[in-house]
């Protein structure tokens, strides 16, 4: 996309996982792509620490993780007294075919079921933009937060005391900006106007 970084600046919730459960071991519900990522997690089938619930994809492999006996797989290691860990809590993911369920719905009935909260690694969490902030060596109130979604991107970052972008693409809608207080300090139609906007507007 034309934006050069170094391997080290880029913080993922697959590297947060890592950093957050290193050592232990974790009954991993996730997509496929990020299996690789979760460096220095034990992944068992059983007999788990830590239940770790992460994004969806259009893959057929999502279908299988996501299935009542892997669910009921990790409730019974919640309830045997495991800790559960997500990705983050999105309800929707948007696609070429149009929005789709994520895996907070998932989580969420984890949640329900074992009567527990999920500790979230990604956004919104103030660890996420902690530890990005710390891999750019940047200070939070001289960073800004590009994103789509108004409550995870925007939200989180602004908790964090950084400035906000949002953007017209992806997950972005209209009346949810309407029925939210949070407001970012611009919504532009893409990143590509960023550039002139910050220029423009010191």
């Amino acid at each position: 996309m034309g934006i050069e970084l170094e391997d080290e600046e880029l913080e993922t919730t697959a590297r947060a996982a890592a950093r957050a459960l290193a050592g232990k071991r974790v009954l991993a519900l996730t997509m496929h792509a990020i299996v690789g990522d979760l460096e220095g997690v034990e992944l068992v089938g059983e007999d788990a620490e830590a239940v770790l619930v992460g994004g969806a994809d259009e893959s057929p492999e999502t279908n299988l993780v996501f299935s009542f006996m892997n669910l009921a797989r990790a409730f019974h290691e919640l309830e045997a007294g495991a800790d559960l860990y997500c990705l983050h809590k999105n309800r929707w993911w948007q696609t070429k075919h149009g929005p789709l369920l994520d895996a907070g719905a998932f989580v969420a009935g984890l949640e329900y079921a074992a009567e527990i909260d999920a500790t979230v690694l990604g956004k919104p969490s103030a660890a996420y933009f902690e530890a990005a902030l710390e891999a750019l060596d940047a200070d939070a109130e001289l960073t800004w937060m590009v994103g789509d979604d108004i409550e995870s991107d925007v939200g989180g970052a602004q908790k964090h005391g950084m400035k906000t972008v949002l953007v017209r693409t992806g997950k972005f809608r209209p009346d949810a900006v309407e029925r939210t207080n949070i407001r970012p300090d611009a919504i532009l139609s893409s990143i590509a106007q960023l550039p002139d906007w910050l220029e423009e507007h010191g």
